[in-house]
């Protein structure tokens, strides 16, 4: 018998922005390894043959953050194949929407169509019946995979090719052990179109605490699984067979991995021995500097940003969420650890907890532009996520949530806010970032950073990325990248496509002045490095947030949060041997 082509095509859908445009870049910024670990999964079965001696399998990764998917090409080299299916791959609730109509044109030409990812897993991990998006991806026969592919890729390819599949894979009661699992790997000519060519990997899933806004604990699981360390040193090598030793991972808190001191260990043997030019991302907890060794290892390793959990520093609205992990006194402490050791620091803050008002908000980013030396601060609404027990208890309760998953992005206002209305909420989200990069602060920031040796060049654009992606193209800088596409035909379902003779002057338009305010920002923001380098005390610059806590540190905190502590937090420390409060 004469072989045979099954070619399946992965896609992992962007989202619309506020015109209906999909949110897509010529290089964007963070890497899918969702998109990268089914790749491997099937590259995997690719070369078992899972199909059959005479089957060859083929496949094909996208991330349409920062590619245009051509859809007419797809369904035609599926079927000058003979056989084959789109996967769309770890779809979160706001890339739902496009998933959806990127299903509805592969469907509308008779391609088979699974969608997997958070949305799927979390609804049907948390919710008691299916929600209307999902039942109309099953009216239109697309299949839903909840649950993680690994030891179940070869039996799901196997039901795709003989047409057997059921209507709704479910394994979200069954998450497998990771110590040996597949490889996440992309070819290379996918992973070069992230910005600085990051690849990804995860160390670990699932987290230990119980943040009631967290999607993790309800799709991964709270008991945490991890690769060892032999499992990541083959993950670097294999990829820096292509040429890539940057990696993001993915870890939700990399800090709590139980095998992070050998895989450590071991990518710092990668470094040294063997001349890898590794670079890490991670995320960490904000009581990783507990640990002994952890951030001096890290360091060692190639880490030179770390993304944090902050989430808020009034204790209400941390207690309210079940973050009780988070000490507002440990805050100074952890940030120093971090930039004693070159490591420039990125914190989530949340706003919106119910007992925040503009006032407070406002009151809390001063307290941090003052106190704590954290490099880069990204804002976001408090979000009832498909897959969280906020959306799970707002649901049950009945209260009204937007119907429209493209808004759950973080960016928007999706429920109701006990004190602030919608106008109001929106009004603080844009107010923060204004307020957090200001100019003098970002002067302070830059000070902080030249005279505790971060690189300048990346905290720089770093820092001009975070501080503009908001104000100026109206996207949250983790979904920013460099020169934004809009296609005039790729526009939400339902939308009108605009006549070329009105789209083109309007996007020409579009695209000037949105580069105007990005080159008048970035030419004040080197005017601002350029009288810090030309102070001659520069390399010793000091203030109150990069000092050493002391017990009146802690002091002044509690003056500031006496009506905000609730008794069940914890008394703060009262004298210095009592600063460092231990982890729970």
């Amino acid at each position: 018998m004469g072989s045979r082509t099954f070619r399946i095509i992965l896609i992992k859908p962007s989202h619309y922005d506020e015109d209906g445009y999909v949110i897509q870049y010529l290089r964007s910024m963070i890497p899918s390894n969702s998109l990268a670990s089914v790749h491997g999964l099937i590259a995997e079965c690719a070369e078992a043959k899972v199909l059959g001696p005479n089957v060859e399998i083929e496949v094909e990764s996208y991330d349409e953050c920062n590619t245009v998917i051509d859809v007419k090409g797809a369904i035609r080299r599926i079927r000058e194949a003979g056989s084959g299916f789109i996967g769309l791959i770890g779809v979160q609730s706001n890339q739902f929407p496009r998933a959806l109509d990127l299903g509805r044109q592969f469907r509308a030409a008779d391609i088979p169509v699974a969608i997997g990812g958070f949305h799927v897993g979390g609804c049907l991990a948390m919710l008691p019946e299916l929600p209307p998006d999902m039942k109309e991806a099953l009216d239109l026969g697309i299949i839903l995979y909840a649950g993680e592919a690994e030891g179940r890729m070869d039996a799901f390819l196997r039901d795709m090719a003989a047409g057997t599949v059921p209507p709704i894979y479910n394994y979200m009661k069954d998450l497998p052990e990771m110590a040996a699992a597949t490889y996440p790997i992309l070819p290379r000519q996918t992973v070069a179109r992230v910005a600085g060519h990051y690849a990804s990997f995860d160390a670990g899933r699932g987290c230990p605490f119980q943040c009631s806004f967290c999607t993790i604990i309800n799709v991964q699981g709270r008991k945490s699984r991890y690769r060892t360390a032999d499992d990541v040193e083959g993950i670097v090598r294999a990829n820096a067979a292509l040429g890539i030793t940057r990696f993001f991972v993915t870890d939700d808190n990399f800090a709590r991995n139980k095998n992070w001191e050998p895989i450590l260990d071991r990518l710092t043997e990668l470094r040294e021995k063997d001349g890898f030019r590794i670079r890490l991302m991670l995320q960490v907890d904000t009581l990783c500097h507990r640990i002994p060794g952890f951030i001096e290892k890290a360091a060692r390793a190639g880490c030179t940003a770390v993304f944090i959990g902050l989430e808020n520093i009034n204790p209400e609205s941390l207690m309210g969420a079940k973050k009780r992990q988070n000490k507002i006194w440990e805050y100074r402490e952890m940030f120093q650890a971090w930039r004693q050791a070159k490591v420039m620091t990125y914190a989530g803050y949340i706003l919106g907890f119910p007992t925040d008002t503009p006032e407070s908000i406002a009151r809390d980013i001063e307290v941090i532009k003052r106190e704590l030396p954290v490099d880069i601060l990204e804002f976001f609404y408090l979000t009832p996520l498909p897959g969280s027990e906020d959306h799970k208890n707002l649901y049950m309760r009945g209260v009204p949530m937007d119907p429209d998953m493209n808004k759950y992005d973080l960016e928007h206002a999706c429920t109701a806010h006990p004190i602030m209305s919608k106008e109001t909420w929106d009004r603080v989200y844009a107010d923060a970032w204004t307020r957090y990069y200001s100019d003098a602060h970002v002067e302070t920031i830059i000070r902080r950073g030249v005279a505790s040796g971060i690189n300048r060049t990346k905290l720089f654009d770093t820092m001009a990325v975070f501080s503009g992606a908001a104000r100026i193209e109206g996207v949250h800088p983790l979904q920013f990248g460099f020169v934004r596409r809009k296609i005039r035909t790729q526009r939400r379902h339902g939308m009108p496509i605009v006549n070329p003779l009105v789209f083109y002057p309007w996007r020409i338009a579009d695209f000037v002045t949105v580069a105007a305010k990005w080159w008048k920002l970035v030419r004040r923001y080197r005017a601002i490095m350029k009288r810090v380098l030309a102070d001659p005390n520069a390399e010793t610059y000091v203030d109150e947030a990069t000092q050493p806590i002391t017990a009146d540190t802690a002091s002044d905190f509690v003056e500031i949060y006496a009506d905000r502590i609730p008794d069940t937090y914890g008394a703060p420390p009262k004298k210095p041997a009592e600063v460092a409060i231990a982890a729970e």
